[in-house]
């Protein structure tokens, strides 16, 4: 069989980089020359949970790169590279080349969060020296500032990622546990969740909209999953859920 008449992706297989996949503890090596399928079946078997697709997301190898698919109908994923400076948003029926040495991929469906991870040993990219340099200090490539309280919810609502031990699958917490986790009253949680995602909607971050002037009903964990991959909050966050300050400050402050 010559180059000209090969099926996509088996012409180029021999310059086909090692590409593996960690879930859960668990490692998995991906074929080149077939689709690799991650989802409730295939694969790479996530869960039973029925609100993930059977066949969620897709790797493939072709035009002598990886590609990460969405194969799905409703769920979307966030892929965040580069130590977080690089992040997309992957809907339904799009697909995106892998070109960075690690990617974390991140999920909701229903009531669970799952975070998973894709490796190489050569990727055609690289962060800059002045990137690593920000992502690994005090500074954030992203140009957003948030005020103390407005971090305290995304904290809450992030708490089980940020103590989570390495990457796998965690619960997310609903508005009134989040309200309690902090001691506010449910209107002063959900004021303070519309004015975070309206500021990052601004910004030009996606999935927090269902429509014109309508805030999407799964904001929460698109949220959640913008916040942890970009470094908005990190572990290093989490004594802000307990800040007594914080907690007894007036529900009148200004946004």
């Amino acid at each position: 069989m010559n180059s000209d008449t090969a099926p996509a992706g088996v012409a180029n297989a021999a310059e086909a980089k090692p590409l593996r996949l960690e879930f859960a503890g668990e490692w998995y090596e991906v074929p080149v020359g077939k689709p690799f399928i991650i989802g409730r079946e295939g694969d790479v078997e996530i869960d039973d949970n029925p609100y993930l697709h059977r066949h969620f997301l897709e790797l493939q190898h072709r035009d002598g790169l990886w590609w990460l698919a969405n194969v799905g109908v409703r769920l979307a994923a966030t892929i965040s590279s580069a130590g977080g400076a690089v992040q997309s948003w992957l809907s339904p029926g799009a697909r995106m080349p892998l070109v960075f040495e690690r990617s974390v991929i991140v999920f909701t469906a229903g009531p669970f969060t799952y975070e998973l991870s894709l490796h190489t040993d050569e990727a055609p990219y690289d962060v800059s020296r002045h990137v690593e340099v920000s992502m690994s200090g005090e500074t954030t490539v992203m140009p957003a500032s948030f005020t103390a309280m407005q971090k305290q919810l995304i904290v809450a609502l992030a708490e089980p990622m940020l103590r989570r031990e390495g990457v796998s699958m965690n619960e997310l917490p609903s508005s009134s546990v989040a309200a309690e986790r902090l001691g506010w009253t449910m209107s002063k949680f959900n004021r303070k969740l519309d004015n975070v995602c309206d500021k990052l909607d601004r910004m030009g971050v996606q999935g927090l909209r269902g429509g014109p002037g309508k805030l999407a009903t799964n904001r929460r964990a698109r949220l959640v999953e913008y916040a942890v991959t970009s470094h908005v909050v990190t572990r290093a966050d989490l004594p802000l859920l307990d800040d007594e300050v914080l907690r007894k400050q007036s529900d009148s402050d200004a946004e």
